[in-house]
């Protein structure tokens, strides 16, 4: 099985909504062939936490419904007078036919015969077919002797009083199969086979809950005893080895935030593709709460993400580091729109380029990894809308990185070429609103800090030349 990655999904990395697909690793677009390792690396808001989503999707698998192929083969028995019958019975009122064309049975009956065009005309056909003879309303030579349908003056039908009950009696499995597709409908009727585990590392995490521990249990009379249970990827190993012909995955976000040697623990040396089970060098160890012979298979895979912006996570175990291949996720401003200015039609701001040069300036100062992510742009339609996400999201994290220096805030914002009132950071409070200073009113961003820059009034109220693309255009450069 294979799929691509481009399916319109929305997905998130930590708080960043994508608003439209993204094709983050074109290389992850199929499945492997051989055990893979494989941790995404980057700053926030690059699409990590995304590109395992969508790993998901394409490891998992989604398929009709058991419920759906029986009644799919089970309508195959009924002709089309049948189930026009079915509906109008058990409805009980008139119906016109594209009212009828929308029904679950008839939807039901579309699928099983696999097709859609010309339904319309199937119906009209056989409506006017079995008509009574005696019709007012209808205007069709070609009827059969068997009549069951009369049609009103406003092109509703409706099934004759006389031949209801006789209907009910031989189409009652009809019927009992139109209660069973009416209470789920046929295009929600799948399945959806789970090849994968997804789990999020912290500080907390360990070995108890990825492989297995000692876990509390209640008994049936409420006793409490405790149990070795499997962790998230032994349950993952055991569903694969019962099931080698297709692969499966462990997703972990945040790896670098637990202690990776403690929570894989002896299995460090089985995750490596050539100890799996079946492959030459094949290893096995004893679990250590349950003394059972163990490897992983090979139809396993372990895809993770690493946040390489917080330096305050713990640091990757070096013999951890070469099990796995690196990824890396940079900032991609390329998948960003131009957006339209407010008061001029023809003003436009691009936030790619804005991104670039935010970024260039960062990495200049600060370092690569202080890099903002494309995620935090992706949602933005409007001015508004980025006016916003710079003073909630990028102004406070930028503060964080630089411990709230105005010098090196004014910088990054390229405000010491421009006016005083189109600056984004000011060095005192202004007069020309009520002074704001974000780092004293943030308790979490304070400590520590410097707190001597204030934001533009203008700026926090959108007003007077923030309502234009020429302050944030001048983050271009």
């Amino acid at each position: 099985m294979s799929t691509s990655l481009n399916t319109p999904v929305s997905m998130t990395d930590s708080s960043f909504v994508y608003a439209e697909p993204v094709n983050i690793l074109s290389e992850f677009t199929v499945l492997p062939t051989a055990p893979t390792n494989v941790i995404f690396t980057g700053v926030a808001g690059t699409g990590k936490t995304h590109q395992l989503q969508q790993l998901q999707r394409l490891y998992d698998e989604t398929l009709p419904d058991t419920a759906t192929q029986v009644a799919a083969a089970e309508l195959q028995n009924y002709n089309w007078r049948d189930v026009i019958c079915a509906v109008l019975l058990s409805e009980d009122r008139t119906m016109s036919v594209p009212e009828m064309i929308r029904h679950p049975l008839i939807q039901a009956k579309i699928s099983a015969n696999g097709r859609t065009d010309n339904v319309s005309q199937t119906l009209w056909v056989q409506l006017n077919t079995h008509t009574h003879p005696e019709s007012k309303t209808v205007n069709y030579a070609q009827r059969s002797a068997n009549y069951y349908f009369d049609k009103n003056t406003d092109s509703t039908w409706y099934l004759l009083e006389e031949i209801k009950a006789s209907l009910r009696d031989n189409l009652a499995p009809l019927l009992e199969l139109q209660a069973a597709i009416t209470q789920k409908p046929a295009a929600n009727m799948t399945q959806k086979i789970i090849r994968t585990s997804f789990v999020s590392f912290h500080q907390a995490y360990g070995y108890e809950e990825f492989v297995e521990g000692m876990r509390p249990a209640v008994g049936g009379q409420g006793q409490l005893s405790y149990q070795i249970q499997p962790g998230a990827f032994l349950k993952l190993c055991q569903r694969a080895a019962q099931d080698p012909e297709h692969r499966y995955a462990m997703l972990i976000d945040e790896i670098n935030r637990a202690n990776v040697a403690r929570v894989f623990g002896e299995l460090m040396s089985l995750i490596e593709p050539s100890k799996r089970a079946g492959q030459p060098d094949a290893m096995q160890v004893t679990l250590a709460y349950s003394n059972k012979v163990f490897s992983v298979p090979s139809n396993v895979d372990i895809y993770a993400t690493m946040n390489t912006q917080d330096h305050s996570l713990l640091a990757l175990d070096t013999a951890f580091r070469r099990r796995f291949r690196f990824s890396d996720c940079p900032p991609r401003a390329e998948l960003l729109p131009v957006i339209a200015g407010t008061n001029d039609a023809t003003e436009t701001l691009d936030l790619g380029r804005l991104l670039t040069g935010l970024n260039a300036r960062l990495c200049q100062t600060l370092g690569q990894d202080s890099q903002l992510g494309h995620a935090y742009f992706m949602g933005i339609t409007n001015l508004a809308e980025l006016q916003q996400t710079l003073i909630q999201q990028i102004v406070p994290q930028l503060a964080q990185a630089t411990g709230g220096q105005v010098e090196l805030l004014s910088y990054l914002f390229n405000d010491l070429s421009a006016a005083h009132e189109a600056q984004f950071i000011h060095t005192s409070p202004s007069h020309n609103g009520p002074p704001i200073n974000l780092m004293q009113s943030s308790a979490p961003l304070s400590a520590g800090m410097n707190t001597g820059f204030w934001l533009n009034p203008d700026f926090m109220s959108y007003r007077g030349v923030f309502c234009t693309a020429q302050p944030y255009q001048r983050l271009y450069a």
